[in-house]
């Protein structure tokens, strides 16, 4: 809201006039009154004419009027703005205080009630922003709660109904017998894994994990790894394939967490690349960074799932995962793990592959670790 210029100079034009008339008119009556004997009306007039002449001294004394009144009505004006402007504010206010949280109060002032306008909206924002990622919490609170309620339930229930058979004595011989333990079994280390995976999801959320940093060669980490899948890479059909650009690949991490990190990634290229014949892992380095990448080419992930399968316990769709488990934790605490090293995490998947991408700072002497690997905590 801006200052009237206009109604302030013609007031103070028309003052000014009223006065230079004003003065005019005591100046004659003191003429020819008998005061003017006394004060000398005369020398001062003589004088007046002299040094400043009558028509120069009225413009003189016109302008001076004129530029007091003009500050006066300025002023005025300015105190009747701010007043508009603080009323615009407070109404505004209450409409946000009631909870219209998209209403913004006009920023069209200047000065300190302008300032205060802009920072009344920027405090708006950050309230609803705070209130989004509240509710965003609340929400994956909820998700995780229905999550973990039916991954808990699931092994739970053919846990409790294998043991129940056992327990009737419904089975026929010894082989069908163990066959029920066995599967009772499986089931309790899928519940084990499960809660393994919320206790350390929870540590890295209250920045519990510590690192125990030491020079890792990744290209050995990764044949150790995979030599522990062959039974599970033999059961699902597929074949690996390694490709490193150096035959040693260095790097300053905590060999057991970023172990995890691996072992979920090809935990997920099993389940849902069976499809495929190949699981492929690439390393190379790009510039101060080692790239490592892990390629299946079975089922994709579909598009609106990518930007948020690292999110803590989303879910891709349940046609996707209905048949396989999972609580969306492994890669919430994969990207975890990575970001703990200073490292990023990246998912890529079309209907030919999906790619899995690690980078990692490179162990060599012209770098150093990051900040947040050197500290050694979350």
């Amino acid at each position: 809201m801006k200052t009237n210029w206009s109604r302030a100079l013609l007031y103070s034009l028309g003052s000014a006039l009223i006065v230079l008339l004003l003065i005019f008119l005591l100046g004659r009556t003191l003429f020819y009154s008998y005061l003017s004997e006394r004060i000398s009306l005369e020398n001062i007039l003589i004088w007046i004419n002299y040094r400043i002449g009558y028509p120069d001294a009225y413009i003189q004394a016109g302008l001076i009027i004129f530029l007091l009144f003009f500050v006066y009505f300025y002023r005025l004006e300015q105190r009747h703005r701010d007043k508009r402007t603080l009323a615009q504010i407070i109404e505004n206010m209450q409409k946000i205080t009631d909870g219209d949280f998209n209403h913004r109060v006009p920023a069209g002032g200047s000065g300190e009630l302008g300032q205060l306008a802009v920072h009344v909206n920027r405090l708006v924002d950050r309230l609803k922003l705070s209130l989004e990622e509240e509710r965003q919490a609340e929400q994956a609170k909820n998700d995780l709660i229905t999550n973990v309620s039916h991954d808990l339930r699931t092994p739970l229930t053919s846990i409790t109904g294998y043991l129940g058979l056992v327990d009737q004595d419904r089975y026929r011989d010894e082989v069908e017998l163990r066959h029920y333990i066995g599967m009772a079994y499986e089931e309790s280390q899928r519940l084990n894994q499960l809660v393994q995976d919320l206790f350390e999801y929870t540590r890295l959320r209250n920045k519990e994990m510590k690192l125990q940093l030491v020079k890792i060669d990744l290209v050995e980490m990764l044949h150790q790894i995979f030599s522990a899948f062959q039974l599970q890479l033999k059961e699902a059909e597929m074949d690996t394939r390694m490709t490193f650009e150096q035959p040693r690949l260095y790097v300053l991490a905590d060999g057991n967490k970023l172990r995890r990190v691996f072992e979920n990634l090809i935990t997920n290229a099993i389940k849902y690349g069976h499809d495929g014949a190949y699981l492929d892992v690439t390393g190379r380095i790009e510039g101060s960074e080692i790239v490592l990448s892990v390629t299946n080419y079975g089922e994709s992930i579909p598009a609106p799932d990518l930007p948020r399968i690292f999110e803590r316990f989303y879910r891709v769709e349940k046609s996707r995962t209905k048949h396989l488990g999972g609580s969306g934790i492994g890669l919430a605490i994969a990207k975890q793990i990575i970001d703990l090293h200073g490292g990023t995490i990246e998912a890529y998947s079309d209907p030919e592959e999906t790619v899995f991408t690690v980078r990692l700072r490179t162990l060599n002497p012209e770098s150093s670790p990051p900040s947040s690997v050197r500290s050694g905590s979350f």
